[in-house]
């Protein structure tokens, strides 16, 4: 007897008769159906929740990285004749050179940091002021080039650059002047009285985190060297680097060149925590959605049960007439496979389109949900955002059919193994 070629024109075909049940076989229909949407959600939600932690982390990472220093150079200089130390950096143009010139070091810039009060009318909040020179202020991606802003930086030399929050705090626009209020302000023979200044706001920036928004302050170098009492020193040096995520590789080079007092503090040390709580939530949301597409490929083996069942004088009947058992195992294969696979790529599209347009379905459902769905001031950032990468695309079509595939064999098996005598004693 002729071999038939393994997945046959005939196979197909008799599994998309079964695949098609009749009316009155509605059962097999219906889990058919149970089988294809299961497969479907579960999908769509792995891809969707995968893309939504994608885009969380790269936005969250970016606004780090966009408006911080990489690394941050301190000193920490003893006092002679003390045991106490000072942490102002007073050569700070050389140390700023030598910093620079370490290979991988993209920029280095010196700053007087410190937090004020600010004041307009009634109305004060607390803000953290970078004295920083006009020059390394337009090398800050964030600001430079911020999601959106009013006023311009070619007028920072009169005034000072606010965060969007802080305007809003203060009720503030661009041309008016706000009052800064520093503790630490002139020596008298009384004790030190504070330091009130007035400065003009120029320049009003959003650049994407809440709380640098609410709170950050950019004032030109040497008016903040003398309003905090700095006069040709700086507190710290912002250095920022080709290749952040690479960092931990190029701090032994910029401490060295900083000198045997200085220490420093990279962006991973003041992000390290919430980014490997991140990374054990992404983990364990892969591990919980896995076992969703699980459950939802267990559905197929139900399915494909009731059909091998229903199915089972069929089965006979194809047997007695030389059906082997093997092309028995791929007919029902076939129809577990084919739900699975189906399912998998309905799931695929409706993740990728949720994806690409989360920004009008977040809209929404804020709307709906009467707003106030996502608080910035509690995430950092302002929007839900969502980046399909191919990895996790793959990943997740991967598991899908892998499990899919897996669970439709063993009902085959049983359909494959059937005797078809016993299959047809009773018809």
């Amino acid at each position: 007897m002729a071999q038939t070629p393994p997945f046959a024109r005939f196979e197909w075909l008799i599994a998309w008769r079964y695949i098609r049940a009749k009316r009155a076989e509605g059962g097999v229909s219906t889990m058919t159906w149970i089988s294809l949407i299961g497969i479907t959600l579960a999908v769509f939600a792995l891809i969707a929740t995968l893309a939504i932690r994608s885009g969380f982390r790269a936005e969250f990472v970016d606004t780090i990285l966009g408006s911080n220093a990489h690394v941050t150079v301190y000193e920490q200089t003893p006092i002679s004749g003390t045991d106490q130390f000072t942490r102002i950096i007073s050569d700070y143009a050389a140390l700023t050179d030598r910093i620079s010139q370490v290979p991988g070091v993209t920029r280095a810039a010196p700053l007087v940091r410190q937090q004020v009060m600010a004041n307009r009318g009634t109305q004060n909040a607390g803000v953290e002021v970078y004295g920083i020179t006009e020059a390394d202020l337009r090398t800050v991606p964030r600001i430079v080039t911020p999601e959106d802003s009013t006023g311009s930086l070619d007028d920072f030399a009169s005034g000072i650059a606010i965060g969007s929050g802080v305007a809003r705090e203060l009720g503030v626009a661009v041309g008016d002047r706000i009052k800064l209020i520093s503790p630490n302000g002139v020596r008298t023979a009384m004790g030190t009285s504070p330091r009130v200044n007035v400065y003009s706001v120029v320049y009003i920036f959003t650049a994407g985190r809440y709380d640098i928004d609410k709170t950050r302050v950019y004032m030109p170098l040497d008016q903040a060297q003398t309003f905090f009492n700095r006069e040709g020193v700086a507190d710290e040096i912002e250095v920022m680097v080709a290749d952040p995520d690479a960092v931990d590789s190029v701090m032994p080079a910029i401490l060295n060149a900083a000198g045997d007092y200085a220490y420093l503090w990279s962006w991973r040390d003041s992000a390290g925590a919430f980014l490997r709580a991140l990374t054990v939530e992404d983990n364990v949301m892969f591990v919980l959605l896995s076992i969703l597409v699980l459950i939802a490929s267990m559905n197929i083996i139900s399915g494909l049960i009731m059909l091998v069942k229903n199915k089972g004088r069929d089965i006979g009947i194809l047997r007695t007439m030389g059906l082997t058992e093997g092309s028995v195992l791929r007919i029902f294969f076939i129809c577990g496979a084919g739900i699975g696979t189906v399912g998998t790529v309905l799931g695929l599209i409706l993740g990728c389109l949720f994806a690409l347009y989360i920004d009008p379905i977040f809209s929404f459902v804020n709307y709906v949900a009467g707003g106030g769905v996502w608080d910035p001031e509690i995430r950092g950032i302002y929007a839900l955002p969502a980046q399909l990468n191919l990895g996790d695309v793959l990943s997740s079509v991967a598991l899908s059919l892998g499990l899919s595939w897996i669970v439709t064999i063993f009902p085959a098996r049983r359909a494959a193994r059937m005797n078809p005598v016993e299959a047809l004693r009773y018809e």
